[in-house]
């Protein structure tokens, strides 16, 4: 049976390749603290179905290029949508009066 992982969508500008982060929580075996650990796995998207931010469920496979070895099973949550600022946009303060002096 496959390893099968459940990660998070971080890109998908290439065709038919995502990455998916997976973060896990793992005990120090001397200390005893818990921490937290993110890895990074490139997976195999035939359709282009899985877009940035999608919770998705990825597993082991035969390898497909020098970094892929994942592929996608399903996309189990859809993102509900980013944000992106525009470089374009640019923040203008309202034009001041000049302030009349006192005498």
């Amino acid at each position: 049976m496959a390893r099968t992982l459940t990660g998070v969508v971080t890109s998908d500008k290439r065709d038919k390749t995502i990455t998916v982060t997976v973060t896990s929580r793992e005990t120090h075996p001397l200390y005893r603290k818990q921490f937290t650990v993110t890895r990074k796995y490139t997976a195999h998207d035939e359709a282009n179905e899985a877009g940035a931010g999608d919770k998705v469920l990825i597993s082991e496979t035969r390898p497909i290029s020098k970094t892929k070895t994942w592929k996608l099973d399903k996309v189990l949550e859809r993102s509900v949508g980013t944000i992106e600022l525009k470089e374009d946009v640019t923040m203008e303060k309202p034009a001041e009066e000049p302030k009349e002096s006192a005498k």
